[in-house]
């Protein structure tokens, strides 16, 4: 519940003779302790007065329809309308539908935001949202006991609804909707299912709490972890067609968390360009096709780095090239590679050691971890050989001072550093379900002043998209992800300001000077494609 002022609220309740004066005094004390409660959830909190009769005044007062929310209220299955998610993230109930129009109930009316997107997604169904006011605990109360109908629905496909179903059954759900990710989560009452997909966690279920030792049990043996062992493992599932599944266990003050890493074992790799790579074929092939150097790949965890160096090293794979690889571990085979996994036994830089007396012309280090990787990396570059690897950094500027703080000299990265690309993952908007419209002027403002800062003109005369929802996307308005890229072509220029120990600060405004353009630029082209959302750039990189 969100009342915009707290007191005139109150006032107006008093004056209705809804309640009374020492009523009100009451719930803004009960507010001192609860801050994030609004004063008309609170008044049905203390029960001063018939819920019916005070949710119909603040809906009045608010200029909209009060209902009080209960089972009978609610005469539609709410998930054949919206998502679970999107109706936990919106706070937002439909509870009956006639003649074309469903009628929603909300915690929050003052959220235009979140009501409009909950408009547009139910208009794409064809139905038209009359909009209701109600308590705030009685849409969370509903949704808890849905996530238990959804709970059902995943025990119900298990095999004999036993513990190895029940599990099976979370994985291949997984499996189905696309997620990158399981988090099998033990938490305080219960055990939670979450999926990653495109990026972004999604509640599936909540299992009961007793099951949670059996469930751990389960995973454990088909990961090959130890039983006994309350500790960090790691494992793997290797069960499924088609599927390499990491497992990883850490505990937690209520048990052992599982995340399980949904890896494709026969994955097509993609084209650099189909991944949102941006230039031309003439410009990858400047930035990627070199000797003695490093080429390096540079984004936070999940961002999609190993996704682009498979990308690349399968567009510089020829026949008459040998090209190995150390992983940790190998996610993808590639036809004529030389793939070397990582093990408890060996480590990047021992590995490297060995690979260097193989007659390489391309290695590939899955990440510069440390010093002594670093060193032989570059040593490898200076010595004829092209290396790609990638390393943690918010961008391309700043593998720079962190190659630095790895202890490496100025000059071994001016010498050997000859491209850095940087990335992110954003969500492209759903073909099916995108509704086209023009940029408003908001938008245009902060797309311009990026232009500005950026010495770069964007063409806005086109048209942009909401990202609405339907079944195709499971009513996130999204499918699948698209990189946003950077690059940084190490000039001589920049190789004279990384010798002479240059800030991170000077060499980006020299690198702008040399037509380097940042992450943002090639978002905003993104937006304009109508690949993604002004909204989900911002979700990235923060640019309003």
């Amino acid at each position: 519940m969100d009342i915009k002022k707290r007191q005139p609220l109150g006032v107006e309740l008093v004056k209705r003779g809804i309640v009374t004066q020492q009523d009100i005094e009451d719930a803004i004390q009960y507010q001192s302790n609860h801050r994030n409660k609004k004063i008309g959830e609170i008044l049905y909190i203390l029960n001063v007065c018939d819920p019916y009769t005070l949710i119909e005044a603040i809906g009045d007062i608010l200029g909209f329809k009060g209902i009080f929310l209960d089972y009978n209220t609610i005469k539609i299955n709410l998930t054949d309308y919206i998502s679970l998610d999107i109706a936990k993230k919106h706070k937002a109930i439909p509870f009956e539908v006639n003649n074309g129009k469903i009628k929603v109930c909300f915690a929050n009316t003052n959220n235009k935001n979140s009501m409009d997107t909950i408009r547009l997604l139910l208009l794409n169904k064809g139905l038209v949202m009359e909009s209701y006011i109600t308590f705030e605990s009685d849409i969370d109360r509903i949704l808890k006991s849905l996530e238990g109908t959804a709970t059902n629905k995943l025990e119900e496909t298990g095999v004999n609804n036993t513990i190895t179903g029940l599990v099976d059954s979370i994985i291949k759900t997984g499996i189905d909707r696309r997620a990158s990710d399981i988090h099998i989560e033990p938490m305080q009452n219960e055990v939670r299912i979450r999926y990653r997909i495109d990026g972004e966690l999604f509640t599936a279920a909540n299992i009961e709490k007793e099951k949670q030792s059996q469930i751990i049990g389960r995973l454990k043996a088909i990961s090959n972890m130890h039983q006994e062992k309350q500790e960090s493992q790691d494992g793997r599932i290797l069960l499924y067609d088609n599927y390499n599944i990491r497992v990883s266990s850490q505990p937690n003050v209520y048990g052992e968390k599982f995340v399980l890493r949904l890896l494709k074992k026969d994955s097509n790799i993609r084209n650099i360009f189909e991944l949102g790579f941006p230039g031309t074929e003439e410009e990858l092939k400047r930035s990627i096709n070199k000797k003695n150097s490093i080429t390096i790949l540079a984004a936070p965890t999940g961002e999609g780095k190993t996704t682009s160096l498979y990308s690349i090293i399968d567009y510089l794979n020829r026949p008459e090239i040998n090209i190995t690889t150390i992983e940790d571990p190998v996610e993808i085979r590639i036809k004529g590679l030389n793939q070397i996994e990582i093990d408890n036994r060996s480590s990047f830089s021992g590995s490297l050691r060995t690979v260097l007396r193989q007659d390489p012309d391309i290695i590939l280090v899955g990440e510069i971890r440390d010093k002594e990787t670093g060193e032989i990396a570059i040593q490898a570059g200076q010595t004829g050989h092209y290396v790609l690897s990638t390393i943690h950094t918010i961008d391309s500027i700043e593998v720079i001072t962190r190659l630095r703080k790895l202890g490496l000299s100025d000059y071994d990265i001016a010498s050997t550093l000859a491209t850095v690309i940087s990335e992110r993952l954003v969500r492209r908007i759903c073909p099916e379900c995108k509704r086209e419209r023009e940029f408003n002027e908001e938008e245009k403002k902060i797309i311009e002043n990026i232009g500005k800062k950026y010495n770069q003109k964007f063409d806005l005369s086109g048209k942009t998209y909401d990202a609405v929802g339907c079944k195709h996307c499971n009513n996130t308005g999204y499918y699948e992800r698209i990189g946003i890229f950077e690059i940084l072509n190490v000039t001589d220029e920049i190789k004279t300001q990384i010798m002479n120990g240059l800030s991170s600060i000077e060499i980006r405004n020299e690198a702008l000077k040399q037509n380097y353009k940042p992450l943002v630029v090639d978002g905003i082209r993104k937006v304009i494609q109508g690949h993604t959302t002004l909204e989900e750039l911002n979700k990235k990189l923060l640019i309003y």
